[in-house]
């Protein structure tokens, strides 16, 4: 049996090493720096990464030296390099030559990269928004708990509309991890099933300050969110990122709760109003019906009938009493003929004759009136008043 042809794993390795190195011999990437390590031997070993993929990188000293700075996690930096792979791991990585930080120019330009990467996408498409509560009973806020925004929300509340309920899942509004903290808030309320609207927003600052808010990871989790969310990022010139993919927009969290909060006051006036108007359209409505129902009762389609059916039911009063005075008569009639009957028999009562000293000739069970019925060669009785005697027959 003749083995397919194979590669060595080396081979192989080798093989995709070449093809890496010769086609991604310089590229510029923008990232976020995390697990950073400045080894001793003056070399640094990072990685750059984004909500979808993260990068393994490695700067020589010798080039890290010509580098301004020394880069922190969380930080958004430009890196150029080449592409090798590490044949030991099997792993490919970013040979860096340079990098540096990205300032307010770049943030704007990784701010435009990443609208339109989005966009493309449908994220910010209008079909997918939804509508906001007109009434919810309980909001999720999205924010740090020890900023001015949550008690500007509180406040709010408690002016506006104090029976509302808010929970608060707190979250790093700024700096390293900011984008991923407010994501797993917007996941942990999504938790909840009888939250109706969510706010996620900060107060106002520089760019850099709301830049968790312009990060993929927070737009990717505001738009997957299975509650709608109410983007507001204090910051009433600028839109983040977070205010495109949002069901709505507020210029701050104050702003924010107005639109979502109905004020108590305005709300008790209108159901007044609303409760008078609709008595007045009831009123109004029976009125009309009532009015209705008394000109059908008085037409001539309808009295006339009424008219028929009065006279009729008279009439079979009438005949029902008719009946009752004939039946009671004819029942009393009826009554004393039965007792009349009852004695007459009572007073032709046989033993009532036979107790006077008649007697009575029976043969086979018959009585026998006149002598030619009795046959005398046969046995009869002759029946007294107290019992009764057999006669035998005249061959026996």
């Amino acid at each position: 049996m003749q083995l397919p042809q194979y590669k060595s794993v080396s081979n192989l390795t080798l093989e995709i090493k070449a093809t890496l190195e010769m086609n991604f011999r310089r590229e510029t990437v923008i990232g976020e720096v995390s697990n950073f390590t400045a080894h001793g031997s003056g070399h640094w070993y990072f990685t750059v990464k984004d909500s979808g993929a993260a990068l393994s990188c490695t700067m020589w000293s010798n080039n890290n030296r010509k580098v301004g700075f020394v880069p922190k996690n969380g930080m958004q930096i430009i890196v150029t390099g080449s592409v090798s792979v590490y044949p030991p791991r099997g792993s490919y990585q970013l040979d860096v030559q340079e990098m540096k930080n990205v300032g307010v120019g770049d943030l704007k330009v990784a701010f435009e990269f990443l609208k339109e990467k989005l966009g493309k996408e449908g994220l910010f498409e209008a079909a997918r928004k939804r509508k906001i509560f007109s009434f919810p009973a309980k909001i999720g806020v999205v924010t740090s708990s020890t900023g001015a925004a949550w008690q500007d929300i509180i406040a709010v509340a408690k002016r506006r509309f104090p029976m509302v309920e808010l929970v608060l899942a707190p979250a790093r509004v700024q700096g390293e991890g900011a984008g991923e903290s407010i994501a797993a808030a917007i996941a942990e309320l999504n938790n909840y099933d009888d939250i109706d609207v969510l706010i996620v927003g900060r107060g106002g600052g520089s760019l850099e300050d709301l830049w968790a808010f312009n990060e993929e990871v927070t737009a990717r989790a505001i738009a997957s969110s299975r509650i709608p969310v109410i983007s507001a990022v204090g910051h009433e010139v600028d839109f983040t990122i977070s205010d495109f993919v949002a069901d709505l927009r507020a210029a701050t969290p104050t702003a924010a709760m107005e639109l979502v909060t109905q004020d108590q006051n305005e709300m008790s006036n209108f159901l007044m109003s609303s409760i008078s108007a609709l008595n007045s359209l009831i009123d109004k409505n029976l009125a009309a019906k009532r009015d209705l129902v008394n000109r059908f009762v008085t037409s001539p389609v309808v009295s006339t009938p009424v008219n028929i059916i009065r006279m009729n039911s008279q009439k079979l009063d009438l005949a029902v009493t008719q009946l009752d005075n004939n039946m009671s008569g004819l029942i009393k009639d009826l009554k004393n003929r039965i007792n009349s009957a009852f004695l007459h028999l009572k007073a032709n009562d046989h033993k009532r004759i036979l107790k006077k000293g008649f007697v009575f000739v029976t043969q086979d069970e018959k009585i026998v009136r006149i002598s030619t019925e009795l046959n005398t060669f046969k046995p009869f009785n002759l029946n007294f008043f107290d019992d009764k005697i057999l006669i035998k027959g005249s061959n026996e």
